[in-house]
């Protein structure tokens, strides 16, 4: 925590001129240098800039502040909805008991539908150690990831959690400003460390129905035909060995005079001779 800090000019000495470009680096942090160069003491002279004061501290703490946090436990209630299936489901589990929510706490295999997380198995399970988020504070990942099953009416439907350390160290500033009896601007700033959370939550649904499956597979059918269609294209007329695949696919039957059909006259009842040339007419043999 920064004390009381009021807004004005400031002097900031310069030890040793070959250290003012690592000074004037910092200063831009600090404060709006006025361009003035004022007397320090005898030996030194001073950059002024227009800065709060005193400026913050940059010094890190050594006893963990976040202690107490590890028994502390996080309360994560997600609904999701597939308007598509008009099904709607969450991670807490659908109960009377109005204690249940106080003592339950969440475990992959006895308690999945408990969203209740305790920070330091919840920072374990995320692979880091609770000690070194303790001190300097972290950022933690949380992943809902819903993968449902809606042919059995929901029942397999429930959510999958993963956890991963995204970083260590995590801290912010919160100030408190105000004006003096004189005029003059004042502000208390605090740097506060702690654990965030990110949460993110991802799903996805199936149903059976008859017609995209019908669809589907029309669609592959009709994608297969055209595959056959285009390797024997390809194979005949395109590849160095069309030939052999040629006389391979089609077989080549050459038929000589013993293959020409005999012709034979053809006696029907209606009086007619008929032949392969020509139909001639012949005398009823039939008399009544």
């Amino acid at each position: 925590m920064t004390p009381t800090a009021l807004k004005g000019r400031q002097e900031r000495t310069v030890m040793n001129p070959r250290r003012l470009e690592a000074l004037e680096l910092t200063l831009c942090f600090q404060g709006i240098k006025t361009g003035q160069c004022v007397v320090f003491n005898g030996t030194h002279r001073t950059c002024e800039i227009w800065s709060w004061c005193p400026v913050e501290s940059g010094a890190v703490p050594r006893k963990p502040l976040l202690v107490q946090a590890k028994n502390f436990t996080l309360f994560i209630k997600n609904t999701i909805t597939f308007s598509k299936f008009n099904f709607s489901k969450t991670n807490a589990l659908d109960t009377w008991d109005s204690t249940y929510f106080k003592h339950c706490r969440y475990d992959p295999h006895s308690s999945p539908y408990c969203p209740v997380f305790r920070i330091g198995d919840l920072v374990a399970m995320a692979g880091g150690d609770f000690e070194d988020l303790a001190l300097l504070g972290g950022a933690v990942a949380i992943r809902i990831h819903w993968d449902c099953n809606l042919d059995t009416r929901g029942s397999d439907c429930r959510p999958q959690y993963s956890f991963q350390l995204q970083e260590k160290g995590y801290n912010f500033r919160t100030a408190n400003h105000w004006w003096e009896a004189s005029g003059v601007e004042a502000r208390s700033l605090l740097k506060l460390y702690g654990i965030r959370f990110d949460i993110l939550v991802t799903g996805k649904a199936g149903k059976f129905a008859l017609i995209p499956m019908a669809i589907t597979v029309g669609t592959g059918a009709a994608w297969l035909g055209m595959v056959t269609f285009l390797c024997d294209l390809l194979l005949l007329y395109v590849d160095r060995e069309a030939r052999f695949y040629w006389r391979t696919k089609y077989e080549e039957v050459s038929c000589g005079p013993a293959c020409v059909p005999e012709r034979k006259p053809l006696f029907l009842n209606t009086g007619f001779c008929h032949t392969l040339d020509h139909v001639s007419l012949i005398p009823n043999l039939l008399s009544l």
